[in-house]
């Protein structure tokens, strides 16, 4: 699910270009600006809303999180990454689409990547599936950013307000719970 088969960015020629990228839209306003700071950043958000709420409402969280990142770029004051930023915009939408549809008394989608599919593999994502929803909220959220999507656990403090060492611990328990929920398998890398 993640993209750990490449080399991981410099965090400091990420965060340059990043500066350059929103110093261009500010200053510019202009079409092409903005395509180049959205090609930086939507596919990773794309990846983190259909974790989130299924690819059919993925679309819509990062458009909302671009339309909300768009008017709130100036006041951005770059005190975490502009990933963790965003990253924290998309996860408030995926939030608030959730409490929508609570009030709807609609259950929420299951994450179509994360639903049954034609592949000979679809047993063990069938599993994985029912083991990562039945994590709380928290412990899913905390191994999902960490495992899927790679954020560190400071950014995962930043993005969900909890401390570095909560997020570790909550990351724990939610391996833990994973394993005794697929039975203790080790399942193969290679």
């Amino acid at each position: 699910l993640g993209r750990r088969d490449q080399l991981p960015e410099d965090p400091l020629s990420a965060a340059a270009r990043d500066r350059e990228l929103v110093e261009n839209f500010l200053a510019r306003r202009d079409e092409a600006s903005f395509q180049a700071l959205y090609r930086a950043h939507a596919p990773a958000l794309y990846r983190f809303a259909v974790l989130r709420v299924g690819a059919g409402a993925a679309e819509d969280i990062v458009q909302e999180t671009w339309l909300r990142a768009a008017r709130a770029l100036s006041g951005f004051q770059w005190k975490s990454a502009l990933r963790t930023w965003l990253t924290g915009i998309a996860l408030n939408a995926c939030r608030e689409r959730f409490r929508r549809r609570a009030r709807l008394a609609l259950v929420p989608e299951v994450p179509e990547a994360l639903t049954g599919s034609t592949d000979p593999e679809s047993a063990l994502t069938e599993a994985l599936r029912v083991a990562i929803d039945s994590l709380s909220d928290g412990y899913r959220q905390v191994l999902l950013l960490h495992d899927v999507e790679g954020f560190t656990h400071e950014e995962i403090g930043e993005l969900l307000e909890i401390s570095s060492g909560t997020s570790k611990s909550q990351l724990h328990r939610a391996r833990a719970r994973m394993r005794a929920a697929l039975g203790d398998n080790e399942v193969s890398h290679g």
